[in-house]
């Protein structure tokens, strides 16, 4: 498999998944543009990458900005001309895992990070890859996105399952055009993001999790793929269903 000369973008790029993702595709020859809040956390996965002979770039933005979005598209476009894959990977999950704990604040920081930057950034991004005739679309979803629970809370697993009806409707719409959506379904990955869980997993357990280089792989598989085929929905999951019984139900 092969990303030569194609330009991906890269959100969330700073860390876990989206950092793992980057590192792969570069390798595999493509010209990565990271995305992320944090600049630092992003140039040093860009050096990196650079380190180890690939191609990248960095740019900060919020995601749930639309006009930051529609300036960072702009500017990918006036710099390299074409934007061949598109992987909507940022996204935040909720300390909060009820519905009568979950404040409106967390909600709509949950309902902006994962599923409105998703759209916003889609939006600036389609009608390129309609000029262009092709264009892959990559969005991160869960499998909290179709189970539903206690663990990964309520504001999450809403976002998530929309996230993945959201993918359905690219397809539907721009059918024949040559875009092409798909949605990874993750099952626990070991990342940062486990850690602003109200019960932090130990160790033990986040060995038997799926790892970010895991869904990384799954994904380049996705973008490496002939443009005539299409994965529409992916799901990764560990192959040890662990008993988390005792950390859900909390806040």
């Amino acid at each position: 498999m092969t990303l030569t000369d194609k330009l991906c973008i890269v959100t969330g790029g700073g860390s876990g998944i989206g950092k793992s993702t980057a590192a792969l595709m570069a390798s595999k020859g493509a010209r990565v543009i990271l995305v992320g809040r944090t600049m630092s956390k992003l140039m040093e996965v860009q050096k990196t990458i650079e380190d180890r002979g690939g191609s990248a770039s960095s740019m900060d933005a919020d995601i749930s900005d639309n006009t930051a979005v529609k300036r960072l598209v702009e500017i990918v476009l006036k710099d390299y001309g074409h934007i061949d894959v598109l992987v909507n990977n940022a996204g935040h999950s909720s300390q909060y895992r009820k519905l009568l704990t979950s404040t409106p604040d967390d909600m709509q920081s949950v309902l902006n990070s994962n599923l409105l930057g998703t759209i916003y950034l889609t939006q600036s991004v389609v009608p390129i890859m309609l000029k262009q005739k092709q264009g892959t679309v990559i969005n991160l979803s869960s499998m909290a996105g179709v189970n539903p629970g206690l663990l990964p809370g309520m504001i999450y697993s809403a976002v998530k399952s929309a996230i993945i009806n959201f993918t359905g409707f690219l397809n539907a719409e721009f059918k024949n055009t040559g875009l092409r959506a798909s949605v990874v379904l993750p099952g626990e990955v070991d990342t940062p993001a486990l850690d602003i869980r109200p019960v932090n997993p130990s160790r033990e357990s986040r060995d038997t999790m799926v790892m970010a280089d895991d869904v990384a792989e799954a994904i380049t598989l996705i973008a490496s793929l002939p443009q005539r085929a299409c994965i529409p929905e992916l799901r990764i999951r560990p192959t040890i269903l662990r008993d988390y019984s005792s950390e859900a139900g909390k806040e």
